[in-house]
Protein backbone atom coordinates (compact mmCIF):
# COMPACT_ATOMS: atom_id res chain seq x y z
CA UNK A 1 0.00 0.00 0.00
CA UNK A 2 1.20 3.41 -0.95
CA UNK A 3 2.49 5.15 2.07
CA UNK A 4 0.15 8.22 1.19
CA UNK A 5 -3.20 5.90 1.54
CA UNK A 6 -1.79 4.52 5.21
CA UNK A 7 -4.94 4.67 7.15
CA UNK A 8 -3.68 6.88 9.82
CA UNK A 9 -3.75 9.69 7.51
CA UNK A 10 -7.33 9.31 6.32
CA UNK A 11 -8.49 11.67 8.34
CA UNK A 12 -6.18 14.34 7.20
CA UNK A 13 -7.17 12.94 3.33
CA UNK A 14 -11.08 13.62 4.30
CA UNK A 15 -10.69 17.12 5.59
CA UNK A 16 -8.53 18.00 2.88
CA UNK A 17 -11.27 16.55 0.44
CA UNK A 18 -14.18 18.47 1.86
CA UNK A 19 -12.45 21.77 1.78
CA UNK A 20 -11.44 21.75 -1.12
CA UNK A 21 -15.07 20.58 -2.61
CA UNK A 22 -17.09 23.34 -0.17
CA UNK A 23 -14.56 25.68 -1.57
CA UNK A 24 -15.44 24.63 -5.11
CA UNK A 25 -18.14 25.02 -4.77
CA UNK A 26 -19.25 28.13 -2.94
CA UNK A 27 -16.48 29.50 -5.68
CA UNK A 28 -18.82 28.11 -8.23
CA UNK A 29 -22.12 30.04 -6.41
CA UNK A 30 -20.66 33.04 -5.87
CA UNK A 31 -19.31 32.93 -10.31
CA UNK A 32 -23.42 32.13 -10.66
CA UNK A 33 -24.37 34.50 -8.68
CA UNK A 34 -22.15 37.14 -10.59
CA UNK A 35 -23.99 36.00 -13.65
CA UNK A 36 -27.54 36.10 -12.60
CA UNK A 37 -27.05 39.77 -11.18
CA UNK A 38 -25.63 41.27 -14.94
CA UNK A 39 -28.36 39.27 -16.45
CA UNK A 40 -31.12 40.97 -14.04
CA UNK A 41 -29.36 44.19 -14.82
CA UNK A 42 -30.07 43.52 -18.70
CA UNK A 43 -33.27 42.45 -18.62
CA UNK A 44 -34.22 45.26 -15.89
CA UNK A 45 -32.94 48.15 -18.37
CA UNK A 46 -35.63 47.20 -21.23
CA UNK A 47 -38.40 47.44 -18.13
CA UNK A 48 -38.12 51.19 -17.81
CA UNK A 49 -40.64 52.98 -18.86
CA UNK A 50 -40.79 54.39 -22.65
CA UNK A 51 -39.65 57.23 -23.83
CA UNK A 52 -40.44 59.27 -26.91
CA UNK A 53 -37.70 58.12 -30.00
CA UNK A 54 -36.47 62.08 -30.43
CA UNK A 55 -35.48 62.17 -26.71
CA UNK A 56 -32.88 59.51 -27.41
CA UNK A 57 -31.84 59.60 -30.85
CA UNK A 58 -32.57 61.59 -33.85
CA UNK A 59 -32.82 60.80 -37.66
CA UNK A 60 -28.59 61.53 -38.17
CA UNK A 61 -27.53 60.57 -34.41
CA UNK A 62 -25.18 57.58 -34.59
CA UNK A 63 -26.18 54.92 -32.35
CA UNK A 64 -25.94 55.25 -27.98
CA UNK A 65 -24.48 52.41 -26.82
CA UNK A 66 -25.74 52.59 -23.69
CA UNK A 67 -29.72 52.68 -25.03
CA UNK A 68 -29.82 49.07 -26.34
CA UNK A 69 -33.22 47.40 -25.22
CA UNK A 70 -34.59 50.94 -24.24
CA UNK A 71 -38.30 51.36 -24.33
CA UNK A 72 -39.39 53.90 -26.80
CA UNK A 73 -42.37 55.52 -28.27
CA UNK A 74 -43.00 56.16 -31.80
CA UNK A 75 -45.75 57.93 -33.75
CA UNK A 76 -46.16 58.30 -37.83
CA UNK A 77 -47.42 56.47 -40.24
CA UNK A 78 -47.08 53.57 -42.19
CA UNK A 79 -45.07 53.63 -45.35
CA UNK A 80 -46.71 50.91 -48.18
CA UNK A 81 -43.11 49.89 -49.26
CA UNK A 82 -40.39 48.79 -47.37
CA UNK A 83 -42.05 45.23 -45.64
CA UNK A 84 -38.97 42.82 -45.44
CA UNK A 85 -38.86 39.39 -43.64
CA UNK A 86 -35.45 39.04 -41.58
CA UNK A 87 -34.62 35.35 -42.08
CA UNK A 88 -32.83 32.79 -39.43
CA UNK A 89 -34.98 34.07 -36.45
CA UNK A 90 -36.16 31.62 -33.82
CA UNK A 91 -38.79 31.52 -31.38
CA UNK A 92 -39.26 28.96 -29.14
CA UNK A 93 -36.87 27.00 -30.61
CA UNK A 94 -38.37 27.25 -34.58
CA UNK A 95 -36.93 28.80 -37.38
CA UNK A 96 -38.76 31.86 -38.47
CA UNK A 97 -38.69 35.46 -39.72
CA UNK A 98 -39.02 39.04 -38.48
CA UNK A 99 -42.02 41.02 -40.42
CA UNK A 100 -40.28 44.14 -40.09
CA UNK A 101 -42.39 47.62 -41.90
CA UNK A 102 -41.29 51.05 -42.34
CA UNK A 103 -42.89 54.06 -40.15
CA UNK A 104 -42.35 57.55 -41.28
CA UNK A 105 -41.67 59.39 -37.82
CA UNK A 106 -43.67 62.45 -36.89
CA UNK A 107 -42.41 64.39 -34.65
CA UNK A 108 -41.91 68.15 -33.72
CA UNK A 109 -38.42 69.53 -35.28
CA UNK A 110 -37.26 66.68 -36.19
CA UNK A 111 -36.35 66.26 -39.94
CA UNK A 112 -38.54 63.67 -41.79
CA UNK A 113 -37.00 60.07 -41.40
CA UNK A 114 -38.51 56.39 -41.13
CA UNK A 115 -37.01 54.05 -38.81
CA UNK A 116 -37.64 50.35 -39.48
CA UNK A 117 -40.36 48.14 -36.64
CA UNK A 118 -39.97 44.28 -36.22
CA UNK A 119 -43.78 43.86 -35.95
CA UNK A 120 -43.69 40.54 -34.76
CA UNK A 121 -42.49 36.86 -35.50
CA UNK A 122 -43.90 34.43 -38.22
CA UNK A 123 -43.13 30.79 -39.00
CA UNK A 124 -43.51 31.70 -42.77
CA UNK A 125 -43.78 35.10 -44.85
CA UNK A 126 -47.15 33.87 -46.74
CA UNK A 127 -49.04 33.31 -44.09
CA UNK A 128 -48.19 36.99 -42.52
CA UNK A 129 -51.08 39.56 -42.15
CA UNK A 130 -51.15 42.83 -44.15
CA UNK A 131 -48.70 45.89 -44.13
CA UNK A 132 -50.44 47.85 -41.72
CA UNK A 133 -51.49 51.02 -43.16
CA UNK A 134 -52.42 54.74 -41.78
CA UNK A 135 -51.11 56.06 -38.53
CA UNK A 136 -50.08 54.50 -35.58
CA UNK A 137 -48.42 54.83 -32.16
CA UNK A 138 -45.90 52.16 -31.43
CA UNK A 139 -44.21 51.25 -28.31
CA UNK A 140 -41.04 49.03 -28.22
CA UNK A 141 -37.78 47.96 -27.82
CA UNK A 142 -35.27 50.62 -29.52
CA UNK A 143 -32.11 48.10 -31.10
CA UNK A 144 -28.92 49.02 -33.12
CA UNK A 145 -28.76 48.65 -37.11
CA UNK A 146 -27.12 44.96 -37.55
CA UNK A 147 -24.00 44.09 -39.70
CA UNK A 148 -23.59 40.46 -39.50
CA UNK A 149 -21.96 40.32 -43.29
CA UNK A 150 -24.62 37.72 -44.39
CA UNK A 151 -25.22 38.21 -47.75
CA UNK A 152 -28.78 38.56 -49.69
CA UNK A 153 -28.91 35.35 -51.83
CA UNK A 154 -32.20 37.08 -54.02
CA UNK A 155 -32.05 40.87 -53.64
CA UNK A 156 -35.56 40.41 -55.73
CA UNK A 157 -37.56 39.06 -53.05
CA UNK A 158 -38.88 40.42 -49.87
CA UNK A 159 -36.70 37.85 -47.49
CA UNK A 160 -33.18 39.61 -46.29
CA UNK A 161 -30.75 38.22 -43.87
CA UNK A 162 -30.71 40.90 -41.41
CA UNK A 163 -31.85 44.02 -40.62
CA UNK A 164 -29.09 46.21 -41.94
CA UNK A 165 -29.92 50.06 -42.67
CA UNK A 166 -27.98 50.48 -46.31
CA UNK A 167 -30.15 47.79 -47.37
CA UNK A 168 -33.22 48.86 -46.31
CA UNK A 169 -32.93 52.12 -47.45
CA UNK A 170 -33.24 51.44 -51.16
CA UNK A 171 -36.64 50.32 -50.75
CA UNK A 172 -37.66 53.97 -49.58
CA UNK A 173 -37.49 57.54 -50.60
CA UNK A 174 -36.74 58.54 -47.09
CA UNK A 175 -34.00 58.64 -45.00
CA UNK A 176 -33.50 55.91 -42.24
CA UNK A 177 -32.87 56.48 -38.22
CA UNK A 178 -29.25 54.41 -37.47
CA UNK A 179 -31.60 52.15 -35.58
CA UNK A 180 -34.63 49.84 -35.54
CA UNK A 181 -37.48 49.09 -32.98
CA UNK A 182 -38.98 45.91 -31.92
CA UNK A 183 -42.49 46.27 -31.38
CA UNK A 184 -43.14 44.90 -27.37
CA UNK A 185 -46.12 43.37 -27.52
CA UNK A 186 -46.56 42.56 -31.70
CA UNK A 187 -48.62 43.98 -34.06
CA UNK A 188 -51.92 42.60 -35.60
CA UNK A 189 -51.36 38.48 -35.14
CA UNK A 190 -48.09 38.39 -34.67
CA UNK A 191 -46.24 37.45 -31.17
CA UNK A 192 -43.46 39.58 -30.55
CA UNK A 193 -40.35 39.13 -31.62
CA UNK A 194 -37.26 38.25 -29.01
CA UNK A 195 -34.41 41.13 -28.65
CA UNK A 196 -31.79 40.49 -31.05
CA UNK A 197 -29.68 42.14 -28.45
CA UNK A 198 -29.88 43.11 -24.63
CA UNK A 199 -28.28 46.05 -23.32
CA UNK A 200 -25.02 45.42 -21.60
CA UNK A 201 -24.65 45.68 -17.73
CA UNK A 202 -22.40 47.34 -15.90
CA UNK A 203 -18.62 46.49 -15.69
CA UNK A 204 -19.13 46.85 -11.72
CA UNK A 205 -22.27 44.92 -11.41
CA UNK A 206 -21.80 42.25 -8.80
CA UNK A 207 -18.10 42.83 -8.79
CA UNK A 208 -18.34 41.99 -4.67
CA UNK A 209 -19.58 38.20 -5.81
CA UNK A 210 -16.41 37.77 -8.67
CA UNK A 211 -14.07 38.49 -6.30
CA UNK A 212 -15.56 36.20 -3.55
CA UNK A 213 -15.62 33.59 -6.08
CA UNK A 214 -11.87 34.09 -7.17
CA UNK A 215 -11.19 34.25 -3.07
CA UNK A 216 -13.03 31.04 -2.44
CA UNK A 217 -11.12 29.19 -5.12
CA UNK A 218 -7.84 30.17 -4.06
CA UNK A 219 -8.80 29.28 -0.34
CA UNK A 220 -9.73 25.75 -2.02
CA UNK A 221 -6.18 25.76 -3.87
CA UNK A 222 -4.03 26.74 -0.97
CA UNK A 223 -5.94 24.17 1.14
CA UNK A 224 -4.50 21.62 -1.38
CA UNK A 225 -1.24 22.88 -1.33
CA UNK A 226 -1.24 22.56 2.81
CA UNK A 227 -2.73 18.64 2.39
CA UNK A 228 0.25 18.17 0.06
CA UNK A 229 3.25 19.05 2.16
CA UNK A 230 0.88 17.78 5.09
CA UNK A 231 0.84 14.04 2.78
CA UNK A 232 4.86 14.61 1.94
CA UNK A 233 6.21 15.72 5.46
CA UNK A 234 4.05 12.36 6.82
CA UNK A 235 5.51 10.24 4.24
CA UNK A 236 8.60 11.21 3.99
CA UNK A 237 11.35 8.28 4.94
CA UNK A 238 13.92 9.45 7.40
CA UNK A 239 17.78 10.02 5.69
CA UNK A 240 20.36 7.94 7.86
CA UNK A 241 22.19 10.98 8.86
CA UNK A 242 18.78 12.11 10.49
CA UNK A 243 18.13 8.69 12.35
CA UNK A 244 21.43 8.31 13.72
CA UNK A 245 21.32 11.99 15.25
CA UNK A 246 17.97 11.18 17.06
CA UNK A 247 18.67 10.19 20.93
Amino acid sequence: MPAALAPRLWAGHLVALAAVVVAGMLGLWQFDAWQERRDAQAQDLTQVEPVALESVLGPDDPFPGDRVGQPVTVEGTWLGAGTVFVSGRERDGVDGYWMTSILSVQAEGVPDAAIPVVLGWTADPAAAPPTPTGSAQVTGYLQPPEGTGDVDADPNDDVVPQLRTADLIQLIDEDLYGAYVVDRAGIGSLPAADLAALPEPSRFTALRNFFYGIEWWTFGAFALFIWWRWVRDSTRVPQPDQVASQP
